[in-house]
């Protein structure tokens, strides 16, 4: 089976990026034909780590040009590069669109197309998903949406490459956010700090610490509040770190105060530490993550006191502590590891070729 999967520029350290990294190593492993075409080159190689045995090719060798936003100059370039792919990749029996506005204008007779929803995308030039054969989606949440939109839609979330065999330790009076501090802060951590101030304004939390972990356009304001509600004492900013596991480690829950995800891998992985975890019950992702009083907390958006009850709950209880986060452990092996989610795409493969 030869599969091809594209990505818009896999020198990228984004989510989307990784996921493609990840699937194409998981493929060739199991004797798959895999090769990714990334249709620009913004850095110098790939940002994730690639298999010897998966092929990389890239369509451009720069980056897309961005100044230049005519329509008509945009579209020109995806009917060009649908032919290229069409002429260059007709040997593939499957290619996968990751994360990327492009999608087959022009098709292979014997090439099956699959676009994989990273973000939630529901409502947003649906006539372009009709050149797809196939739309997978990474969590649950808009699920009926596009089954009424679309004749074959499937689910597969993203998995963990590896889950550890280590365990946090429930006695460390730390909570733990990780994530990119963009200018629109998806992440929350403004109103994350917020909930903050209401657990600090009992003297009975003096003792417990809260890390934020990662960089970004945000981080002057978000220091800037801190420094405002006077949390500098509780409130540790740390720049971003590729051991994460150590951060995961240092913690004893993992505190997601997203205002949009498509399927936080964040969340997993925390989970594979055995952290319980907590998060608002945003559109998509959480839900397909935490089980709601059994691995953690799911909270009605932007309820900022209920949030800081349930955190409460859980920093004045370690042996609740421990049994979230078994059961955190369990929903990940379950659910994420590599092999549950490498049979679906298996299972997906054979579907689609069967009722072709």
């Amino acid at each position: 089976m030869k599969i091809l999967l594209t990505i818009g520029d896999i020198t990228l350290k984004g989510g989307a990026e990784r996921v493609v990294a990840n699937l194409a190593n998981a493929y060739a492993q199991i004797g798959l034909d895999v090769e990714i075409l990334s249709f620009y080159k913004s850095g110098d190689k790939e940002a994730f780590e690639l298999d010897n045995r998966v092929k990389l090719s890239y369509m451009h060798q720069k980056s897309f040009d961005k100044k230049r936003k005519n329509f008509f100059y945009k579209m020109s370039y995806k009917f060009i590069e649908s032919h290229i792919l069409k002429r260059d990749f007709k040997d593939k029996d499957f290619i996968i669109f990751n994360n990327s506005p492009h999608f087959p204008l022009f098709k292979n007779k014997n090439t099956k197309y699959i676009r994989i929803n990273h973000t939630a995308s529901k409502g947003r030039y649906l006539k372009r998903y009709d050149y797809f054969d196939t739309l997978v989606l990474i969590a649950t949440g808009e699920i009926d949406f596009w089954k009424k939109h679309h004749k074959s839609v499937a689910i597969i979330p993203n998995f963990l490459p590896n889950i550890s065999n280590l365990n946090t330790n429930y006695s460390q009076k730390v909570i733990l956010s990780m994530g990119r501090m963009t200018i629109v802060d998806e992440k929350g951590f403004l109103r994350l700090i917020d909930i903050w101030k209401l657990i600090q304004d009992s003297s009975e939390f003096k003792d417990w610490k809260l890390h934020i972990v990662g960089d970004g356009e945000l981080k002057e304001k978000i220091e800037n509040k801190i420094k405002d509600l006077n949390l500098t004492n509780s409130i540790i900013l740390k720049p971003f770190t590729k051991d994460v596991e150590s951060e995961y480690l240092s913690a004893s829950i993992y505190a997601m105060t997203s205002h949009f995800e498509g399927l936080p891998m964040v969340l997993i992985e925390a989970q594979s530490y055995a952290l319980p975890t907590i998060s608002f019950d945003i559109a998509t992702g959480p839900r397909d993550i935490i089980e709601d009083d059994k691995s953690g907390y799911l909270i009605e958006d932007n309820n900022l006191n209920e949030y800081a009850t349930k955190l409460k709950t859980l920093m004045q209880d370690e042996n609740l502590r421990a049994k979230m986060g078994a059961k955190s452990k369990e929903i990940v092996k379950s659910k994420f590891s590599k092999d549950v989610v490498m049979k679906q795409w298996m299972e997906l493969f054979e579907r689609i070729k069967n009722n072709a």
